[in-house]
């Protein structure tokens, strides 16, 4: 089942699929929580520390918009922060775990299930002009999000072997985006606009309540898909010869055992890897944390026009996902990032010179959506999808097969860092300037400064090759 007849390795296709729906709850939790929370702590900043809505202000004093940012930062920072805490514990405790369901499904379903009950939760107490009890229901959704993300992540390089994980990490991602469009798609015919700017007695709860309570119940049933369809201990038994093959194969400077320690090739290519990736991941969560209210408070532009602008950096990224690990097979994991993390800077500096255009006619004063930062949309989606597909591969190969959970740990403790102190740090920079254009700006530095890490310090190796599956054999069962 699991070799081709040639003798190589291959990718199980089906299976990878429906690992993918752990992908699918994580990012489609993540897509309505940055498209809609860090506009909901500027407005009720607004109105509590002004006594206006942030709709009041932009049209008579925008500039305590951009004064509050460093507030709204500092409240996303505190969420990575804790997850940058949590994920290497539940890496680390995942990784020792054994049950009769496998060692990250608990983490899975408990993670999912208490994330999904309280996400709700979130616009209903933003409705009610409660900060205290909105952030403490956000800091909740983080907790639990934390539990589930890093042995989710994990399940994949878990049963798959090393050098068809790129392959592998493109199928799951191309399922996140699937998740993360219903949210999209939602917040297109639900404009959080139109509750921003709409006053208080006007406020429609369910526009912004919608997308949260769709979100939680796909969650759960991603969840439930996972578990009825992948039997982890099963999985690991039937897989341990192939595993081994792969190792045999990994794209690393010095093979790695249970038992040896690092080798200082392979712990130099690690801090590389990392280093690169908290410096993209400064600039991939400023625009992730801002771009709704760049949009809203800048570009005065209607919320839906951010929701499109996802989907067509959506679309670009599965595009991307789908082929970054045929790009890998030819010019290696290295010259892939490299060249993702190029065009993602080159969309940057276009987005540079992205203005506020003319006003739509009947539009309550709200300006039409620049075409050009759609292009810039595509760009960055398609770049940054060579780049995450083939970066976490890259360091989940440095390890063996029992510290798997651990690595997806360092892995994600580099991302979260990175996220914990780029929006409060974007914040202080637009308290300073108070200039939105400082986004772009800020987000091209960023990643100029990761690809050039990635070009001086990480080696360019090939994995072994692998006799990959076609046709229906590529689709064959478990």
């Amino acid at each position: 089942m699991g070799k081709t007849l040639s003798g190589g390795l291959k990718l199980n296709y089906k299976r990878t699929f429906l690992i993918g729906f752990a992908f699918f709850g994580i990012l489609l939790l993540w897509q309505v929580y940055d498209s809609w929370c860090p506009t909901f702590l500027t407005d009720i900043f607004a109105r509590n520390m002004y006594g206006l809505t942030s709709a009041e202000l932009k049209a008579g004093d925008a500039d305590k918009i951009l004064n509050v940012q460093w507030l709204v930062g500092i409240i996303m920072a505190c969420d990575n922060l804790a997850a940058l805490i949590l994920l290497p514990i539940f890496g680390n405790l995942s990784d020792r775990t054994k049950t009769p369901i496998g060692k990250r499904m608990p983490f899975i379903l408990v993670g999912t299930l208490v994330a999904a009950l309280a996400f709700p939760f979130i616009p209903l107490l933003f409705h009610a002009n409660n900060i205290v009890g909105m952030i403490i229901m956000m800091a909740v959704v983080l907790m639990f999000m934390m539990m589930y993300r890093n042995p989710a992540v994990a399940l994949m390089p878990d049963i798959t072997p090393k050098p068809l994980r790129a392959k592998a990490n493109g199928i799951i991602n191309i399922m996140g985006y699937f998740g993360g469009a219903f949210a999209t798609v939602l917040g297109i015919f639900l404009k959080l606009s139109d509750y921003i700017n709409a006053g208080d007695a006007a406020r429609n709860v369910w526009i912004i309540e919608i997308p949260f309570i769709v979100a939680s119940v796909l969650m759960v049933v991603s969840a439930f898909v996972l578990f009825a369809t992948i039997k982890e201990n099963k999985l690991a038994a039937e897989m341990k010869e192939e595993m081994e093959e792969g190792e045999k194969l990994a794209a690393i400077e010095n093979p790695v055992t249970d038992d040896a320690p690092m080798s200082k090739a392979n712990k130099r290519m690690l801090f590389a890897i990392l280093g690169a990736e908290f410096l993209w991941f400064m600039a991939d969560n400023a625009l992730g944390t801002y771009i709704g209210n760049f949009v809203i408070y800048y570009l005065n532009s209607v919320s839906s026009s951010t929701m499109i602008l996802t989907i067509i950096g959506g679309v670009a990224s599965v595009i991307g996902f789908a082929i970054a690990g045929m790009i890998a097979d030819k010019i290696g994991r290295k010259w892939t990032v490299a060249c993702g993390l190029s065009l993602t800077v080159i969309g940057m500096i276009v987005m540079c010179f992205v203005t506020p255009t003319h006003v739509v006619t009947g539009a309550n004063g709200e300006f039409s959506f620049p075409a050009l930062l759609y292009a810039v949309g595509a760009i960055r989606g398609f770049g940054m999808a060579l780049v995450h597909n083939c970066s976490f591969p890259m360091v989940v190969e440095l390890c063996s097969s029992n510290k798997i959970g651990r690595f997806t740990g360092f892995y994600y403790a580099a991302s979260m860092s990175a996220q914990t102190i780029t929006p409060v740090l974007l914040g202080l920079v637009f308290n300073v300037t108070l200039a939105w254009r400082a986004l772009p700006v800020y987000s091209a530095i960023m990643l100029f400064l990761s690809c050039m890490v990635f070009l001086f310090f990480v080696k360019n190796i090939k994995a072994g090759k692998v006799a990959n599956a076609k046709g229906l054999e590529a689709i064959e069962g478990d």
